[in-house]
């Protein structure tokens, strides 16, 4: 029976280690299904929904950086 492929590779898993430790995470966890959760420290800005349901997020300097060296094109 051949091996499926994997859902989040090992260089996914480095890469979001090495950016939620920069974002001053205090933890990340992977399950089976794949999912990648992120917990971030109490210190850590939190964003506050606006009244219409909508929420304004703006990424940090750090992810900012990661995704602009990792754009493609």
């Amino acid at each position: 029976m051949p091996r499926r492929p994997a859902k989040v590779t090992q260089a996914d898993i480095a890469r979001v280690i090495r950016a939620a430790k920069a974002a001053g995470a205090s933890a990340v966890t992977v399950d089976a299904e794949g999912t990648i959760r992120i917990a971030l420290a109490a210190s850590a800005a939190s964003i506050e929904p606006t009244g219409d349901g909508a929420e304004i997020w703006t990424p940090s300097e750090t992810l900012q950086r990661y995704l602009k060296r990792t754009e493609s094109g």
